[in-house]
């Protein structure tokens, strides 16, 4: 696979590409936002795509077992659970997933809690849903993010607080939650009766040295509090084709989730989203192997450039995803105004601290799923920034 190549996404309907003009105000922003990558698609799933349009007429369709086994040993292989057909609950999105989750492990009124910084569409999706938001500021320590679980069980005592969603690895931060604090943060939920959604979104893009646990690999109790959510989506950087999965062990907590899906027609899944997870599963291994590799390049380039040029930056070292995470405080913007500076002065399009959470303002995130050279140029703009 040639990651080294540029591929002109421009008038695809990208909203990377297509969108950047109308979101950063600048028509030459180098789009450097939105997590998905400008590599290639793993040659299998591209072939079986094909073959499906050739072949085959686009009507309905269901889930084969042929699909479910991928899944099933995909999950068993890479991350040590041992699932069974019945607890697999397709979705179009994680997204979609952590909607049914609040409305079905929630009531109207109730709070769900958060980290901060996280995943915007966390705190969204809650208040969308009438529901109150609450978070707990992860703190830095050795440069990375830690829980705060003192916060944490002060804000699990509320009666009010019926609900956990946890982006495992964390986004935007890039960290791996290690056995210790997943098994301490199941714990609390459990001693005060709150259900923890686990997006494992990310899981399958985790750096040599780091491990991606799922918190229901940890202890068998924990099965009856523990909903996962996963997709190939970012692994094989398949988005378009939406398709995710939730993995449910408690027959209550299944049956609770599956009667919202029925009732809000978030049970279906398209063909292509499961032609492409199966072959993505079965045969795209080697390629995420090479991705992985790449990233990890592109990774030390970054830390060696922002080393080397930008001393005075501090940052996050990922230990999971292709987003880079770094500290723009010292130049002195307002947090509201920082995207728009960069896309003036810098000319790149990047993610927000403060779209994050209050805890991550003066942060930017950089995705660097792109090819080398694509990486250098947005650096060299982002170092314009800072020096100007």
């Amino acid at each position: 696979m040639d990651f080294d190549k540029v591929i002109d996404r421009h008038k695809t309907g990208s909203v990377k590409w297509d969108l950047t003009e109308e979101l950063f105000n600048s028509p030459d922003a180098l789009p450097m936002w939105v997590a998905d990558m400008d590599f290639d698609n793993p040659e299998p799933v591209k072939k079986a795509l094909k073959s499906m349009i050739d072949n085959d007429i686009l009507g309905y369709t269901f889930p084969k077992d042929s699909l479910y086994d991928s899944i099933i040993n995909w999950q068993n292989s890479h991350h040590d659970m041992h699932i069974e057909k019945e607890m697999i609950l397709f979705s179009p999105g994680v997204l979609s997933s952590i909607a049914v989750s609040v409305q079905s492990f929630t009531e109207a009124g109730d709070t769900v809690l958060v980290h901060d910084p996280v995943y915007p569409p966390f705190c969204s999706i809650v208040e969308n849903n009438n529901r109150n938001i609450l978070t707990s500021a992860l703190v830095i320590k050795d440069g990375q993010y830690v829980m705060n679980f003192e916060e944490i069980e002060s804000i699990l005592k509320r009666p009010d607080v019926t609900l956990f969603i946890l982006s495992n690895p964390h986004n935007p931060g890039g960290r791996v939650w290690n056995e210790h604090e997943l098994t301490e943060l199941v714990n609390l939920c459990i001693h005060h009766k709150v259900i923890l959604i686990s997006d494992e979104i990310h899981s399958d893009l985790v750096y040599s040295g780091h491990t991606c646990i799922s918190p229901v690999t940890l202890n068998d109790q924990f099965k009856k509090w523990v909903v996962t959510l996963h997709s190939p989506t970012k692994t094989f950087n398949i988005a378009g084709v939406k398709l995710s999965y939730a993995l449910i062990y408690d027959q209550d907590l299944k049956n609770r989730f599956v009667s919202v899906q029925h009732q809000t027609e978030l049970d279906a899944v398209n063909s292509f989203g499961m032609i492409a997870t199966e072959a993505a599963f079965n045969h795209g291994e080697s390629w995420r192997s090479e991705l992985m590799a790449y990233l990890t390049l592109n990774r030390t380039y970054i830390i060696n450039y922002f080393d080397k040029y930008l001393p005075h930056v501090s940052y996050m070292v990922p230990q999971s995803t292709y987003l880079f995470w770094f500290d723009a405080s010292i130049l002195n913007i307002e947090p509201e105004h920082l995207k728009n500076h960069f896309a003036e002065k810098g000319r790149i399009a990047l993610n927000d601290g403060i779209s994050y959470g209050q805890n991550g303002k003066c942060f930017m995130r950089l995705n660097f799923a792109v090819p080398e050279s694509v990486l250098k140029d947005g650096l060299n703009r982002i170092r314009k920034v800072f020096e100007q």
